[in-house]
């Protein structure tokens, strides 16, 4: 060991590692460093690492703009899309976006979805701006009730938004007392929605008790909203700077130039989005019955039926975030009932005018709803009705054709074949017919190695005669 230095690293053995004694021997021959000089280092050291913590937090708060989200909803309100909008929300939270814009054309939609998406407003941790957008689009029944819970309210110009009576399930007029009820929910959420942010609850209220409908300019001079902006830049320059209240404090908008950022839809919601629409849903239904129905008449022809089953599921799962009349599924479950006993039974045609009836009824009941939007289009109704008919009835002409056709297969099916004399016929013998040996009897003497003709069979004996081309 170095006089004065530590003592060295001792190895397994207890011996000195030769690196160990040179780096000693060489800090033996150094100066010591003053004391001074190692206070400076040490807190040139810790500044840089302060600095190197500090310096992203302020770029990120002196720097640009922090990011604008935006994510279009184009459709019925129903769970797919309050599921898109609540994950947007959440997304736009953890990029850290000023805020989140809900480019909304909407004709109304279900009250539970429109109930999990204000409660998902309501507690976002980021300002939420609602803006009915582009021009022609609208925010009515669930639309207007979204519009209210926003922090920010907006309409491009040419928008209309209101008509938020509620209705029963199938639209028709409640009795007294439930109406009374559901009206005065409505009403009284509405009220709390409009007078949180600031708007008027009185004109909020007529589009619930009154079914009053307002135009973008309408709603902003009633103070129903909060801007009329063309486009989305052109509104987050109008809106830079307002405060909104966010919890128990307030948010100052800075989205003056700040960037959008289009929140991505993935293909598979996409798809969910499509199918959710009740019409694409009974195209769906009815094209699952048919390709199954197709396949139990055609056994083995494996492709109606595969096709027909994922159609089936696609339909039931739009049925399961649908409000659906069960009533209506078993009306069309009978339609196609009674599409399989037409063939099976001599109706002369009642029974598929009976389940094309069915099938009609059945789609007007589908949907327990009365938004126009979420429910099948009586267009696509009659479509499909007239498509039905002509398929059932081209299958019943089939069905019939073959019908009249001969027998192919058993005895019956040996008829009319043509085969050889194995052995002399006077008038008995042994004959080669469709790949078999069989006991023959002639109507006329045959010599082997003939053609013959089947022109009966009776218990396993053929009758057949000379074939000289001619015979039918």
């Amino acid at each position: 060991p170095v006089p004065g230095a530590p003592a060295p690293i001792v190895g397994r053995k207890g011996s000195p590692d030769v690196a160990d004694i040179l780096i000693l021997r060489t800090m033996s021959h150094l100066p010591p460093l003053p004391r001074r000089f190692v206070r400076t280092a040490a807190l040139a050291v810790l500044s840089l690492g302060l600095l190197a913590f500090v310096l992203p937090l302020f770029a990120q708060n002196q720097g640009g703009p922090r990011p604008v989200h935006r994510v279009r909803v184009k459709s019925a309100v129903h769970p797919v899309s309050a599921e898109l909008i609540q994950d947007s929300i959440r997304e736009a939270e953890d990029a850290g976006a000023a805020a989140l814009v809900v480019e909304l054309d909407t004709p109304g939609g279900l009250l539970t979805s429109t109930r999990e998406i204000t409660t998902a407003i309501l507690g976002a941790q980021i300002p939420i701006v609602v803006y009915v957008a582009p021009s022609g689009a609208q925010a009515a029944s669930a639309g207007f009730f979204l519009l209210m819970a926003a922090d920010v309210a907006a309409m491009a110009p040419g928008t209309n938004t209101g008509a938020a009576h509620p209705v029963l399930g199938q639209g028709q007029s409640p009795d007294e007392v439930m109406g009374k009820k559901m009206e005065e929910d409505a009403a009284a959420n509405i009220r709390s929605l409009a007078a949180r942010n600031g708007r008027n609850v009185e004109l909020a209220q007529a589009a619930v008790v009154e079914s009053r409908s307002y135009t973008a300019h309408e709603a902003l001079e009633g103070k129903l909203i909060d801007a009329v902006a063309p486009s989305l830049p052109a509104l987050l320059r109008q809106i830079d700077g307002r405060q909104v209240r966010k919890g128990e404090g307030s948010v100052t908008l800075r989205t003056a130039q700040a960037e959008i950022v289009e929140v991505e839809v993935s293909p598979f919601r996409k798809i969910l989005g499509v199918i959710a629409d009740p019409n694409i849903a009974y195209i769906l239904l009815t094209l699952g019955f048919l390709g199954l129905y197709f396949e139990l008449m055609n056994p083995g022809a494996i492709l109606p039926g595969v096709v027909g089953g994922i159609c089936l599921i696609l339909a039931f799962f739009a049925l399961s975030v649908l409000p659906v009349n069960y009533a209506g599924v078993a009306l069309i479950l009978l339609a196609i009932v009674l599409f399989i006993a037409e063939i099976k039974v001599t109706s002369y045609g009642m029974l598929t005018v009976a389940g094309v009836i069915s099938m009609v009824l059945g789609a007007l009941m589908l949907f327990k709803t009365p938004e126009p939007a979420l429910r099948v289009s009586l267009e696509l109704i009659a479509t499909l009705a007239v498509f039905t008919l002509a398929m059932v009835g081209f299958l019943m002409w089939m069905a019939l054709r073959i019908r009249r056709e001969p027998v192919r297969t058993g005895l019956e099916g040996l008829l009319h074949e043509i085969g050889t004399a194995r052995s002399s016929l006077a008038p008995r013998g042994k004959v080669f017919v469709h790949g078999e040996i069989w006991d023959a009897l002639a109507e006329e003497p045959v010599a082997a190695g003939e053609a013959v003709q089947v022109v009966g069979v009776q218990n396993l004996t053929l009758s057949v005669r000379p074939f000289r081309g001619s015979n039918v």
